[in-house]
């Protein structure tokens, strides 16, 4: 009995050690909720446009003389002026962002009596209005039109330096075209020839300016008139000699997501092809045309400026006043007229010293360099 109580007692002592020498129990904890998830950034919207720029080149080389040809028949006067448009965009490394290539094909007709033939209140179109009206598929080997080719090299362009452009392989098709493509990306898609492109590109780089943050799209807008030009004729008895004017005023503009201007450049290719009373072309037909920037002082405005400005300087602070505003903002601008030539000078306190030119005509092809932009 003895013997019995002592081994129940040794085993009770050994169950209290072990369970005293237990680790405890884990006290019950609330595991704390995982963190939320932190919100995922919206996609970057900045396209990396640090610099705009347009360029430009001006012919009036297919201008003809009243005459005959090689078989006799009649050959009328003829004031045609081309005038190439490239606006273009680039990023921090100097890469083609967005580029719009446009040619601005501008004919003056005359009768043989050196009288206008044509409509000087007329809308004149850039090629790439005509889209299919301007009938180069007819001719092409690639069944493409010409808006359809423009397109093709801008695509080629997007994400080249100009040095890369510039180096782009080609090759002479006939003596009109010493520049078509010869790399196999745009073998099928490009028979232009491209060297005025090319060149207006160049221009557009190198006459770049930094525009601010925020810029999404990038557009290019025209307004075309051969209003000035005029016939053989004899006022009072003073001769007036033929004249073919056509000015190509040019918009390149940048908008930001909310529509807001945030660059644009504004140029005149003021372009007279002079003819003298027996209808032959008296002006150079090689020579260099250059638009009212370009000419700067040259231009002669600031004679007859009121303010002292000239016409350089004048739509210098006119882009400047659109930038931050909105097309509708633009076209909104309070204008007087200031007389017949003059149907809409602005009428605001910030450009009533600054400026005096109409700016009809500059506001229309900022809305229409919105509508394109891309």
């Amino acid at each position: 009995m003895k013997k019995a109580l002592s081994i129940f007692l040794v085993l009770m002592l050994t169950l209290s050690l072990v369970v005293g020498c237990s680790a405890p129990a884990p006290t019950t904890t609330e595991t704390p909720a995982p963190a939320p998830a932190a919100p995922e950034a919206p996609a970057a919207s900045d396209t990396g446009i640090v610099k705009m720029g347009i360029g430009h080149s001006t012919s009036i080389a297919k201008s003809k003389d009243l005459g005959t040809d090689k078989d006799g028949k009649e050959v009328l006067p003829l004031g045609q002026v081309d005038t190439v448009i490239v606006a273009a965009a680039f990023d921090k490394d100097g890469k083609v962002v967005s580029v719009t290539i446009d040619n601005a094909q501008t004919k003056v007709n005359f009768d043989n009596k050196l009288q206008l033939t044509s409509d000087p209140k007329g809308e004149y179109k850039t090629k790439v209005e005509l889209a299919g009206e301007y009938g180069m598929i007819k001719a092409s080997s690639i069944g493409k039109e010409w808006y359809e080719q423009a397109a093709e090299l801008e695509k080629w362009m997007i994400g080249k330096t100009l040095d890369e452009i510039k180096a782009m392989k080609t090759k002479q098709r006939d003596e009109a075209h010493p520049a078509v493509p010869d790399v196999p990306e745009l073998a099928s898609t490009v028979t232009i020839t491209i060297q005025d492109y090319v060149g207006a590109l160049e221009e557009a780089y190198n006459n770049a300016v930094e525009i601010g943050s925020g810029a999404e799209k990038l557009g290019l807008g025209h307004n075309i008139a051969i209003g000035k030009s005029k016939g053989l004729a004899t006022p009072d008895g003073k001769e007036v000699l033929p004249l073919a004017q056509v000015d190509t005023v040019m918009a390149a503009a940048a908008f930001d997501k909310d529509g807001k201007v945030v660059g644009v450049l504004i140029d005149n290719a003021q372009t007279k092809v002079q003819y003298d009373k027996d209808g032959k072309v008296t002006s150079d037909k090689n020579a260099e045309y250059k638009t009212k920037v370009e000419l700067g002082m040259e231009y002669g405005m600031v004679k007859a400026s009121t303010i002292g400005k000239e016409w350089f300087q004048q739509i210098a602070e006119l882009e400047k006043w659109m930038v931050g505003k909105t097309v509708a903002e633009i076209q909104g601008m309070k204008t007087k007229a200031k007389d017949e030539a003059h149907p809409a000078v602005p009428d605001v306190p910030e450009l009533t010293s600054s400026v005096t030119v109409s700016v009809e005509h500059y506001t229309e092809a900022v809305a229409e360099a919105f509508d394109n932009a891309k």
